[in-house]
């Protein structure tokens, strides 16, 4: 089996871990490639060499499955460099909550027996496009949210918005998050839009702090294409894919809808969204 290993440079508290989780992979004969900059620091907080190849971000991987250390962020940055290419993820959470990791690093020896013995189940997430009129936008692809946002100014924004071409409203707030199933924890929870189950076909439009009270979250079909015009009193405003901002001039047209391709994301076998409930929002407690 062929892994490429993504991680963030923050993993002082977790370096005997994963350096010991390199050392199970190779025992087992897995090829391990690292992602240049994680490779790099990883060799620069061990004495020993590493003697792994890496590859940069935006490179071709040629790999059987992505492995992401970190928590959520990382895991979304790793989406960001194999989705295109068909790789599966498998996270292994280093961070606080690690919403989107089937595995914590106190569970890595069972993580890789699961891998190898080909013990999981592979779900497909929808993802969201977006695209703004005049914006050369590097990374077009969001699974968790698109999020239009306020710059520059207190002053709340107006955002035209339209569905399948036809008048919706116009939300005048914050901001607005329009989100998939599997964002429907992120964001969109934070505005108080609903938990959706991460595969389901539909996407929530959900106002941020908006101006009139009957201005609530949306759910909307999937296939449905969504055009927002934001009128704002500065000169640009935010434009934010799974937490990359981009600067947007005022008036400018964001379109958002369905991506053509889905991320795989690796879950256990016998894995419920009732019991990542439990587990990572404390369901119950």
């Amino acid at each position: 089996m062929k892994l490429v290993i993504f991680g963030n440079n923050y993993q002082d508290t977790n370096l005997t871990a994963i350096m010991q989780l390199l050392d199970q992979l190779r025992l087992r004969g897995v090829t391990i490639t690292l992602e240049r900059d994680f490779g790099q620091y990883l060799q620069d907080h061990t004495a020993t060499p590493l003697g792994l190849p890496t590859v940069q971000c935006g490179q071709q991987v040629d790999a059987d499955v992505a492995l992401s250390l970190g928590g959520d962020g990382t895991f979304l940055t790793t989406v960001m460099w194999v989705v295109e290419q068909g790789v599966p993820i498998m996270g292994i959470n280093m961070g606080h909550l690690g919403y989107l990791a089937a595995y914590s690093i106190d569970e890595a020896p069972q993580a890789i027996d699961d891998l190898l013995a080909g013990n999981y189940a592979i779900e497909h997430r929808a993802m969201l496009r977006a695209q703004c009129d005049g914006v050369d936008i590097e990374h077009p692809l969001a699974l968790n949210d698109v999020a239009i946002l306020r710059q520059d100014t207190s002053s709340m924004i107006e955002m035209e918005t339209t569905l399948q071409g036809r008048p919706l409203t116009t939300y005048k707030g914050d901001g607005l998050v329009v989100c998939t199933p599997t964002g429907s924890t992120a964001y969109n929870l934070s505005a108080g839009g609903p938990i959706l189950e991460p595969t389901t076909r539909c996407m929530v439009l959900s106002p941020i702090s908006p101006h009139s009270l009957t201005m609530r979250p949306l759910v909307v079909p999937d296939q449905a294409v969504i055009t927002i015009v934001t009128h704002t009193r500065a000169d640009s405003y935010r434009l934010s894919l799974d937490g990359e901002g981009i600067t947007c001039p005022a008036g400018s047209r964001v379109t958002i809808e369905r991506a053509p391709i889905d991320v795989k994301v690796i879950q256990r076998t016998g894995h419920n969204f009732a019991q990542t409930l439990r587990h990572k929002l404390h369901w119950g407690s």
